[in-house]
């Protein structure tokens, strides 16, 4: 692996490391997806020290077995993820805690600290049929917002991790406007984003912008670039995300946008440490796909000092 270049800063306050999307990984289990014993052997071999766990049940969900595959490979496990609707009120309270505890309890039983929570999509991510409005009425910001803190407050108090949001391509969460306006709505002493480059890109949002507002709310990274001309033809078309990912609208760094670097840099002057998690959609993939990918992308976060 190549060492960081002589001028580039030192960000050692960022821990990097991939996770099972970058191998094609969006289920729990998918014929088209790589085992899971290959995607730990390959994403060490990579160069990685962090995982996240991706879908519930693609890795064990036994604690102890995945202790143990995890270790034995020098791997660490920083987050786990979920998926809400938290915008839909009280109504869907319980099925939402009912998901959560027990992706919280394995993640907090493999030593994570944090909890990724994306919010439903507002349209079919294969079909792009549209399963309801793109905007969210007065009431359900206020259920959101509401539903997230209550949500980030008992995740914290029963299992000790701090919920992250992840403002995601086609769900209500996604350009500036709404993510500002999330956060605003939400107290700072609770709720914290996954900031995802990528999405925030395709969104046409300014991640380094983003960063130097809104600084102390910006608990978590996903490392990720869109290519430029796939982008303005998924935008012309109205395509959905998931065929979007088909169609390459997520590439390889540092092919695409937003520079890495300079988000980097503005993550590491906030002075706290972070996990910078690379995450590179393309499901569906060739198994023999990912891995060149994650060791080049590696390399490339060495030299920008990371």
């Amino acid at each position: 692996m190549s060492a960081a270049r002589a001028d580039a800063p030192v960000l050692d306050r960022i821990r990097v490391g991939s996770a099972p999307d970058s191998w094609g990984v969006w289920f729990p289990d998918d014929a088209r997806q790589v085992p899971w014993r290959r995607f730990l052997d390959e994403v060490t071999e990579a160069g990685y020290d962090w995982i996240e766990l991706g879908p519930y049940g693609y890795l064990p969900t036994d604690p102890a077995v995945l202790r143990d595959e995890t270790a034995r490979r020098g791997l660490g496990v920083s987050a786990g993820t979920v998926f809400t609707s938290l915008h839909h009120g009280p109504a869907v309270w319980d099925a939402t805690w009912a998901q959560v505890s027990r992706v919280a309890a394995l993640a907090r039983a493999t030593g994570a600290g944090h909890l990724v929570a994306i919010p439903s999509f507002w349209r079919d991510d294969r079909t792009a049929e549209e399963l309801e409005p793109p905007e969210l009425t007065a009431a359900q910001w206020r259920h959101l917002a509401e539903g997230t803190e209550r949500l980030a407050r008992q995740v914290r108090e029963e299992f000790g991790l701090m919920l992250v949001v992840h403002p995601h391509a086609d769900t209500h969460l996604d350009t500036e406007e709404h993510v500002t306006r999330f956060l605003d709505a939400t107290d700072s002493g609770l709720v914290s984003l996954c900031l995802d480059t990528g999405h925030y890109a395709y969104c046409g949002g300014d991640s380094v912008a983003l960063i130097r507002t809104y600084g102390e709310r910006i608990g978590y990274l996903h490392l990720k670039q869109v290519d430029p001309g796939v982008l303005a033809d998924v935008r012309a078309k109205g395509t959905a995300f998931g065929p979007a990912v088909r169609q390459g609208v997520m590439c390889e760094p540092p092919r695409g946008v937003p520079a890495l670097p300079p988000v980097l840099e503005a993550a590491q002057e906030l002075g706290t440490a972070l996990f910078a998690i690379v995450e590179q959609d393309m499901y569906p993939c060739p198994p023999e796909r990912p891995l060149p990918i994650a060791r080049r992308t590696r390399r490339f976060l060495r030299s920008c000092g990371a």
